[in-house]
């Protein structure tokens, strides 16, 4: 299996509810460092998984919205903890949507998965990871380390 990934950052701030979150419960800041893998069974014929800037371009163009922005104001996470699992399925489920559109260029189009980390310090990360043309599937995974 091939892979290729693309690495960008974002600033957040966030809260969460629940006693599990103890003091992360108010309102705080994280910044993430976010990779996204792309993978592939064979290579394009012209010897890449994916076009990398336009890799890249989709990765940004997926964050933007996110950095240096409050997401308990953000619709789409409206009622949700925005933990680093919760995260990596939004950021996974914009870079899917951006690979079956073809925004990803050549080799798009035969990708077999496609992995979110994002890296919450230098101690801890979370991931989501799954098949391409079933990004909820039985194949999906979420793993978490720290």
């Amino acid at each position: 299996m091939y892979a290729v990934e693309v690495r960008d950052h974002i600033m957040i701030a966030h809260s969460f509810r629940g006693a599990l979150f103890g003091p992360a419960q108010a309102l705080h800041g994280a910044t993430f460092v976010v990779d996204v893998a792309f993978f592939r069974a064979e290579l394009t014929d012209e010897g890449v998984v994916v076009d990398i800037a336009r890799a890249h371009e989709a990765l940004k163009g997926v964050l933007g919205p996110l950095n240096y922005r409050n997401l308990d104001d953000l619709p789409e996470f409206a009622g949700r903890n925005t933990t680093t699992e919760v995260l990596c399925r939004h950021v996974f489920d914009r870079m899917a949507a951006a690979a079956r559109a073809g925004a990803l260029g050549a080799g798009s189009e035969a990708l077999a998965r496609i992995r979110v980390m994002l890296h919450e310090s230098h101690v801890a990360r979370a991931w989501y990871e799954a098949p391409l043309e079933g990004a909820a599937g039985p194949g999906a995974r979420v793993q978490v380390q720290a």
